[in-house]
């Protein structure tokens, strides 16, 4: 006896729709920005920066330059190292990661570590007698521009000195020291053009202001403040020392003869109150100016070290002063005046 099936019209209907009914799948939905990936997946690393230091670098000039380059990574979403050396084979570790290092002196070996990481962009900050290269630019290579800050110190002299009676203290027969001189008397000149008054008493050993006074390169510093004092018997008011001669002993000597200074660096506190300002170079100012450069991978970049000043005494220097020493700053670093002189 066999078993009949029997399919009534209910289960007839059934199975024609189960077989005539489209499979739907169910979307999977989309992954919002930024979500991080799966713990199983890989993660691209961050861009990284790295500021090369030498260990010995003074710690709060160290501490300058790493909270700059820290800043700076920071804002452009980078991670930042610092080290006292690099080699090739720490680039390579970094990998493609790596997008910038910045190097002070002395030359940690660019010229090798450049070649060897044509992708990574190299900024050298202060070190001379580089070979150019596509990713590796250069801030202040050739040292601070002394025809510049020899000009503005003698604007700033010409402008502060009572009568004008103004004075350089230089080291003679130098590139840099007469370079220095002549340009000290451009500014000088630049700002007040003759400075002549047949009424003002003019110095009885020269003629007309400023007072030059040459120290030979062979000169032994105990003697410096003899050269001084050529100044001082010249009624000299304001005196810029140039830099390789600015020994604390002689800007301290000028100062207790009551001649104001312009110069580079304030040697102490007994001199602050004869000094008028201090005229550096800006290398943290460059440095921000080009790190967006860098990053966007345009290299090959060579910059002159910028000036600025510090250590201005405001009882000698007003506002409306220091905006006429802007100005002449600014048209020396945009090439607008010039020192009259080759460095």
């Amino acid at each position: 006896m066999h078993a009949k099936l029997v399919i009534t019209p209910f289960i007839l209907i059934l199975l024609t729709s189960c077989l005539l009914s489209p499979v739907r799948s169910t979307p999977t939905p989309a992954i919002p920005a930024g979500t991080p990936a799966p713990s199983g997946s890989p993660t691209p690393s961050k861009s990284l920066v790295i500021l090369e230091l030498p260990g010995d670098m003074d710690q709060a000039e160290s501490d300058r330059y790493q909270t700059l380059v820290y800043n700076l990574a920071q804002a452009g979403g980078l991670r930042y190292q610092v080290r006292n050396s690099l080699t090739p084979a720490d680039l390579t570790f970094e990998g493609p990661a790596l997008k910038v290092v910045i190097a002070f002196p002395p030359d940690p070996g660019l010229a090798t570590l450049t070649a060897s990481a044509p992708g990574v962009q190299f900024l050298a900050v202060g070190i001379p007698g580089l070979t150019p290269a596509a990713n590796l630019s250069s801030i202040g290579a050739s040292g601070i521009p002394i025809d510049q800050q020899a000009f503005l110190a003698g604007y700033i002299a010409g402008m502060v000195a009572p009568e004008w009676r103004t004075g350089i203290l230089y080291q003679k027969e130098t590139p840099g020291g007469d370079a220095a001189h002549a340009a000290f008397e451009n500014g000088y000149h630049f700002y007040c053009g003759d400075c002549f008054n047949p009424y003002f008493s003019q110095p009885f050993s020269h003629g007309l202001y400023p007072i030059p006074v040459g120290i030979p390169i062979d000169a032994p510093e105990r003697n410096y403040n003899g050269y001084a004092d050529l100044l001082i018997r010249n009624f000299v008011k304001v005196a810029y020392v140039y830099p390789a001669i600015a020994t604390p002993e002689v800007l301290s000597y000028l100062a207790q003869n009551k001649v104001l200074l312009v110069g580079q660096i304030l040697p102490g506190e007994d001199v602050r109150p004869n000094w008028i300002a201090s005229i550096q170079s800006d290398l943290i100012s460059a440095l921000q100016r080009i790190f967006p450069d860098l990053l966007a991978g345009h290299g090959g970049q060579i910059v002159p070290t910028p000036l600025f000043l510090t250590d201005v005494n405001p009882s000698l220097l007003s506002d409306a002063k220091l905006r006429l020493i802007q100005q002449v700053l600014d048209g020396l670093q945009n090439g607008s005046i010039g020192t009259g002189v080759t460095p």
